[in-house]
């Protein structure tokens, strides 16, 4: 099945639970649909996880767990999927977003500085956060939108191809 697919990648419940690190969650942590592997769990933990990467936010990861406890979906893979901007991906991703929020938008260019001070980037943030944080909200939804539409097909033909698989098994079988 597509569980065990993915749980090769995924690490133990019980390896989570006994992080020092985590603790001061308590008893948060052993609701067991944050480790559930099934269709529902891992579809959210896609939308959710894709949607945050999307996000131009500090702390991208905490903000994944407390998505991850609220709507109790996965909770190493939403923290996981957070990582789709990386340090090398940041900067690409984030620049297409701001692209697409300025064309939204119909906001002017900004123009790159010749001498890198804050004053310009205080004046210049004015004009760039509301394209950034337009683009990165709609590119999240739709990449997460597509990702969770993608694993609930990807699980859905898993399981029917496990199935089929069986069902010829059984009737291939000398009786």
């Amino acid at each position: 099945m597509a569980r065990k697919i993915i749980r090769r990648f995924l690490p133990d419940a019980t390896t989570v639970k006994d992080k020092p690190a985590l603790q001061f969650l308590g008893d948060l942590l052993h609701d067991p649909n944050l480790f559930h592997l099934n269709r529902h769990s891992v579809s959210l933990a896609f939308f959710f996880g894709i949607f945050l990467a999307f996000l131009p936010l500090p702390g991208q990861m905490a903000l994944a767990a407390l998505c991850a406890l609220w709507v109790r979906c996965n909770l190493p893979i939403t923290m996981t999927l957070v990582w789709i901007t990386n340090p090398l991906t940041i900067s690409p991703i984030f620049f297409a977003t701001y692209q697409l929020g300025r064309w939204i938008l119909e906001s002017p260019k900004v123009t790159a500085p010749t001498e890198l001070s804050w004053a310009w980037l205080a004046e210049e943030f004015a004009l760039v956060w509301k394209p950034l944080l337009l683009g990165s909200v709609l590119t999240g939804f739709v990449f997460g939108g597509l990702g969770y539409i993608t694993m609930q097909l990807f699980w859905r033909w898993h399981v029917t191809r496990s199935w089929n698989k069986r069902r010829k098994e059984r009737l291939n079988r000398p009786q």
